[in-house]
């Protein structure tokens, strides 16, 4: 069998809190195939942001190793992470975090900024997936010019626009209202189905419930990892 695309083994994160260790995992071990459409569940405390945090590269683990894409990450510097996170994840937040004066445009283009791309090159591929999410009329526009669903959309576009190995959403729908969190979870059934690996953070058993494979985590430990066969 292949490699997985994410190896994790025996990983902790402790945290200092003054003169206490705060352990907020304790000895994780988790493999996660390329394709695989997985939700990470939990209540606060779980340490389901802990991991989302050292999945997406944006912190080292105390312990344990973690090899993504074949690589060992779980030693590397803030400037080889930056550089691992810029090219094997698009990242999609719940507060969407777009640049406000930017167009949409501009705001998908960015992550290709850093990859160094050229303009047009960066114009050409931001003008294909943000067709690919349905704003193709929308470029021109700012963030305050568009509604909330519209806006997720174009980040996700950001997410996608350096064809990176893993989609991490956090929360992708936790501003959002019913109606429109069914368009933007339809959209993430396009997206797994287009090849990509999506890893899904929630809380919410109805938005968990569209992803293909459940984790759900408790006291910093893997609680239960379960295909989840009535996927929507």
């Amino acid at each position: 069998m292949a490699n997985p695309l994410i190896d994790i083994t025996q990983i902790k994160r402790d945290f200092q809190l003054g003169s206490e260790t705060i352990n907020v995992l304790k000895g994780i071990d988790l493999q996660i195939n390329k394709g695989e459409y997985v939700a990470l569940m939990g209540p606060s405390g779980s340490g389901k942001s802990t991991l989302m945090n050292l999945l997406g590269c944006l912190d080292t683990p105390t312990s344990g190793s973690y090899i993504l894409n074949g690589k060992d990450v779980s030693q590397m510097h803030d400037d080889d992470l930056a550089e691992i996170r810029n090219k094997e994840i698009g990242f999609v937040f719940q507060t969407f975090n777009l640049l406000p004066r930017t167009t949409a445009l501009d705001n998908v283009a960015l992550p290709m900024i850093y990859a160094g791309f050229s303009k047009s090159e960066r114009n050409e591929r931001a003008t294909e997936v943000l067709t690919q999410v349905n704003l193709a009329d929308r470029m021109d526009h700012q963030p305050n010019q568009l509604s909330g669903g519209q806006r997720q959309r174009v980040a996700i576009a950001r997410a996608l626009v350096n064809k990176p190995s893993i989609i991490l959403a956090d929360e992708p729908t936790g501003n959002l209202d019913s109606k429109t969190s069914v368009e933007i979870m339809n959209l993430f059934n396009e997206i797994h189905k287009n090849g990509n690996t999506v890893i899904l953070v929630t809380h919410e058993e109805d938005i968990a419930a569209y992803a293909h494979r459940i984790i759900r985590l408790r006291d910093g430990l893997i609680e239960s990892d379960n295909q989840n066969t009535n996927h929507l």
